[in-house]
């Protein structure tokens, strides 16, 4: 049963929110609201914040007061493709870090519609190849993001195998948008408890993504990619979202291709839930589990 600080999270997520989120006939305005919204967080106390760039992207470096120099996260952060940037999530990475005991590299990856598909997947292989110019080993590195992050980075593992670079230690990702043909049943199913997606909003970030390319190209839709070879995989999922079965399909496609797949379905709890750390004790345990995973697999 949710606590009640998750049903009050629920209900600020599904009224206060969502309409600001899939409102997006205007995505400029969308932009602005979460920009807003990213006015109300709270960073843990000590976190260290470093804007950098990286081959004229911006970038920035999170750090817990505890961390380690040598082991790092790039995270890449959700909002379908179309909004969000650091600032959204400043706050979550800081949880991230000081959960993994890793410093954060977040990244503010080009968006569509003014730059769709592949923009923001050279940019994350781009930071990935930064950080591996800079001296760091990739057992020393993970990759992880929520949503459309959550993609991001099973794309961005998967363009590192194909290009032979050395892999990262582990792949963490966050209710995974996986598979942008939105042929998941759950879409459907869950469509009137999800609080947080509507099928409007995501259909239309998709297509601005997507641009002219085909939907089932495996660095757009990781659904259908070919899963053999990459390192250890985990997911965090919602029972009440509509991306459900993105989250369970490719799990059960990756342990079919022999990765070692880690699948956590969380009951009653919703889309990228975890962005409430800082509210209720639920999204706390998971962000915890989620360092703890990323730090175990460390070099």
């Amino acid at each position: 049963m949710p606590s009640l600080r998750a049903t009050l999270c629920r209900l600020i997520t599904k009224y206060g929110i969502s309409p600001k989120l899939n409102k997006i006939d205007s995505i400029d305005e969308t932009r602005k609201k979460m920009e807003k919204i990213a006015k109300f967080a709270k960073l843990p106390p000590g976190t260290q914040v470093e804007k950098i760039t990286i081959d004229g992207m911006a970038a920035e470096w999170i750090a817990a007061n505890t961390v380690r120099e040598d082991i790092v996260i790039l995270y890449l952060h959700g909002g379908g493709y179309n909004v969000c940037s650091p600032n959204t999530h400043r706050e979550f990475a800081a949880h991230i870090s000081k959960a993994s005991g890793a410093k954060v590299l977040l990244i503010d990856y080009r968006l569509a519609p003014e730059h769709p598909f592949p923009a923001a997947l050279q940019d994350a292989t781009a930071a990935y190849r930064w950080l591996l110019n800079q001296g760091l080993k990739g057992k020393r590195i993970a990759i992880a993001g929520d949503s459309a992050g959550g993609g991001l980075t099973l794309t961005t593992a998967i363009s590192i195998r194909d290009a032979g670079i050395p892999l990262p230690s582990s792949i963490a990702c966050i209710s995974p948008w996986t598979d942008l043909m939105f042929t998941g049943n759950s879409i459907k199913t869950n469509s009137k408890i999800d609080p947080l997606v509507t099928a409007r909003g995501g259909k239309i970030m998709a297509e601005n993504y997507i641009g002219d390319h085909d939907p089932r190209n495996p660095l757009i839709s990781p659904l259908y990619a070919e899963m053999s070879g990459l390192p250890p995989i985990l997911i965090h999922v919602g029972t009440d979202e509509m991306l459900l079965d993105d989250s369970k399909r490719i799990a059960k496609k990756a342990e079919d291709a022999g990765v070692n797949v880690t699948l956590k379905i969380y009951d009653k709890l919703w889309h990228v839930f975890h962005l409430n750390v800082n509210a209720m004790p639920e999204a706390k345990t998971a962000v915890a589990e989620f360092g703890a995973f990323i730090a175990e697999h460390f070099e």
